[in-house]
């Protein structure tokens, strides 16, 4: 296998979040369950938007926000992600490659307007999340360069992708592409709605194509459908080659065949937000694994970098990672 020219590349839903903060009896009044992600039309986008408060608006995405915790930490990282010939798609654009992300992915030139997420913060730090995939659907296999592919580590993915039968197929052809270049492949479970979506196929994934799996305590339960984490944890092991499962302030756990590193989570003064923990953690964990550090390094490097994310509003670092470590 020849030397790789990215530590990580990233396929995602390229959105720019809008974030603000909102109490139950709003989450109530719009018919909205706390902790989730919701796919919404461009009606129902616009009229939460109206409703919402004053918030701030920053590129995201769940890979993309990975993709900048890679970045932070000091790693080379390149990104595939559609999005439209707008104002919203060229400050999605900006913000990834100001960061030292490559990103080349053609803009779209007709059709739906660049994604937006609408995430709610609750006083609890729960973030409710209300997606408008716009542009994203049109990600296709056409958007796969495989050459890309190739002179990447590893292709990591979110599951949510699997929402778009395009998209679906995008990844799956990356995956194929990777595996053709002695590359590996790696995918997030996303959220526990997701997972309810598409648990066969997710399943299938894991066992046939997945070589690093991440998800949460919620999501892998959903996967397994048991109800516990020690159950779900040796169900895992059964189907996964690596998985690096978080557990919000119990930290993490991480298998791979007979082996567990259960590893704390990193010390944090106060919880504000915890948009992204899950993304920064993957990141942390890329870009130690890349490096080839043993597996509860990594989970520790995932851990410093949630700590960091939940610290603060937004999903993008805001101290550079790489001196956290």
């Amino acid at each position: 296998m020849t030397s790789a020219a990215f530590d990580v590349l990233g396929i995602g839903n390229a959105i720019v979040d809008v974030i603000t903060r909102a109490d139950d009896a709003f989450l109530a009044r719009h018919e909205l369950a706390k902790g989730s992600m919701m796919l919404i039309d461009e009606v129902r986008a616009e009229a939460l938007y109206a409703a919402m408060g004053p918030g701030i608006e920053v590129s995201g995405g769940s890979c993309g926000n990975t993709m900048a915790g890679v970045a932070s930490f000091g790693g080379k990282g390149a990104y595939i992600g559609k999005v439209k010939q707008d104002q919203l798609g060229s400050v999605f654009g900006h913000d990834l490659k100001s960061i030292g992300v490559s990103f080349d992915t053609p803009q779209a030139t007709s059709g739906p307007s660049t994604a937006r997420c609408l995430i709610l913060v609750t006083p609890d730090a729960q973030r409710t999340m209300n997606t408008y995939l716009g542009a994203c659907t049109g990600l296709g296999p056409d958007d796969i360069d495989t050459s890309l592919v190739g002179a990447a580590q590893v292709t990591y993915v979110e599951g949510y992708l699997w929402d778009a039968p395009e998209a679906k197929k995008a990844v799956l052809k990356a995956f194929d592409a990777a595996h053709a270049a002695g590359r590996l492949v790696s995918i997030t479970l996303s959220d526990s709605f997701c997972v309810g979506r598409y648990r066969d196929e997710f399943r299938a994934l894991i066992r046939d194509k997945v070589d690093v799996l991440f998800g949460n305590e919620a999501e892998i339960t959903s996967l397994y459908e048991v109800d516990s984490f020690d159950k779900a944890l040796e169900a895992t092991r059964k189907e996964a080659k690596i998985a690096a499962l978080t557990r919000s302030e119990k930290g993490s756990v991480v298998i791979k065949g007979n082996e567990t590193y259960a590893v704390p989570a990193a010390p944090v003064s106060r919880v504000v937000d915890t948009t992204g923990a899950g993304d920064l953690y993957a990141a942390g964990f890329l870009f130690g694994f890349t490096r080839g550090k043993p597996l509860a390094e990594c989970a520790r490097l995932g851990g410093i970098a949630a700590a960091e994310i939940i610290s603060h509003v937004g999903a993008r670092p805001e101290a550079a990672l790489k001196g956290l470590i």
